[in-house]
């Protein structure tokens, strides 16, 4: 159609002409950019732009705050929280999209072994609260902050608080406790440190309340959970744990307070749930740890049988030596390489007049001579 259009201009005048080369000329350089732009299209992507621009790299997921937890709250959507306690556990959650992670001191009875939770220390808690920011890079991290930590004075616990923050690298803390923690919970919270409460049953008072229980069994202990619930609220509590109370109790509380609730053992009708990764998973079937699984914790898995099932199938291949075999032996030496080593062991033996185990060989020191190449392991 163009050259058809070309030929008949040629006989038009020169100023027609010149607007019709003019034409043709943005006919083709719109044509090349045409093509250039299906080419780009077709070809496949390899990491920079045809005109040499680098594409950006996907962003990282962004963290869980306060604002979206509260947002969820009003929206009546549940809040899926889950205690975890190391690196692995921390990027299972971040994968599986928890909403909030908290690294509680029960690190001691499921982690440490203790029969309770009173013996964590602060050096506990920072270490393992690092190991979970590292895992989870979404989840609205927790650190719950350990016995003795808060209780002697709001200024101590200020420093401790304060100290989650920047060593730890979490996000807010969990302390137990209602009106008698609640001037410390303000005080946290004026100081710029988020703050979760904790009521029900308190793990850290175990001493004084005697034994692991449930609590809001009578009216007495009710009203005072409620009570404990509105002086966190009150004191500027984002959130509050309500563990091993009446489901109906936890459901007439969540219904007095304008903040979430987190039911662990407390029925279906709080703002959200928690559990333990290593209970809801079946982590482990020893005996210590069977004593401590609580009756509330639904078990998802059986993680805890495979692993012991590998483990046995690991032993008794090391001791019938069928493990490793050539394809977990991939290291190999040139015969000509190993036959030099081989008189030189053999002579070193001779000298020392004792096994080869023993010799300076063993002990990992190569012929002098020798010349160690380079291998990747991995």
């Amino acid at each position: 159609m163009w050259v058809d259009y070309a030929r008949r201009a040629l006989g038009r005048s020169r100023d027609a002409r010149i607007a019709i080369r003019r034409t043709l000329s943005w006919r083709r350089v719109f044509s090349d950019q045409a093509g250039g732009d299906r080419k780009a299209a077709a070809a496949p992507a390899s990491g920079v732009h045809q005109d040499g621009r680098i594409p950006k790299a996907p962003s990282p997921p962004r963290r869980v705050t306060l604002a979206q937890i509260r947002k969820w709250y009003v929206e009546k959507r549940p809040i899926v929280m889950l205690t975890a306690y190391d690196y692995p556990a921390a990027v299972h959650a971040d994968l599986a999209g928890i909403d909030i992670v908290l690294v509680g001191d029960s690190v001691g009875m499921v982690e440490l072994g203790y029969d309770t939770t009173q013996y964590v220390s602060m050096d506990d808690m920072i270490h393992h609260c690092r190991a979970v920011h590292t895992g989870a890079r979404r989840p609205y991290i927790v650190g719950d902050m350990p016995f003795g930590s808060y209780e002697v004075s709001a200024e101590r616990a200020m420093d401790n608080a304060f100290r989650f923050i920047q060593a730890g690298k979490v996000n807010a803390v969990k302390l137990e406790g209602g009106i008698r923690s609640a001037h410390t919970v303000h005080r946290i919270v004026q100081s710029g440190v988020a703050v979760m409460g904790h009521t029900g049953l308190t793990p850290q008072s175990v001493s004084a309340i005697g034994s692991f229980r449930p609590m809001g069994q009578t009216f007495d202990e009710a009203r005072q959970i409620l009570q404990d619930c509105l002086a966190l609220q009150e004191a500027g509590a984002f959130a509050i744990v309500l563990e091993c109370i009446p489901e109906r109790l936890a459901a007439q509380i969540t219904s007095a307070l304008s903040i979430p609730t987190i039911g662990i053992g407390a029925g279906r009708h709080t703002s959200g749930q928690v559990l333990v990764y290593h209970d809801l998973v079946g982590m482990l079937t020893h005996p210590h740890h069977a004593k401590v699984v609580p009756k509330f914790c639904k078990r998802y898995a059986r993680v805890g049988e495979y692993v012991n099932n590998a483990l046995e199938q690991y032993r008794d291949e090391v001791r019938s030596r069928t493990f490793p075999d050539d394809a977990y032996s991939p290291y190999s030496i040139a015969d000509d390489e190993f036959e030099r080593f081989r008189e030189y062991a053999e002579s070193v033996a001779k000298k020392s007049n004792s096994p080869i185990t023993e010799s300076s060989t063993a002990q990992g020191q190569a012929p002098p001579d020798s010349i160690q190449p380079e291998e990747k392991i991995y």
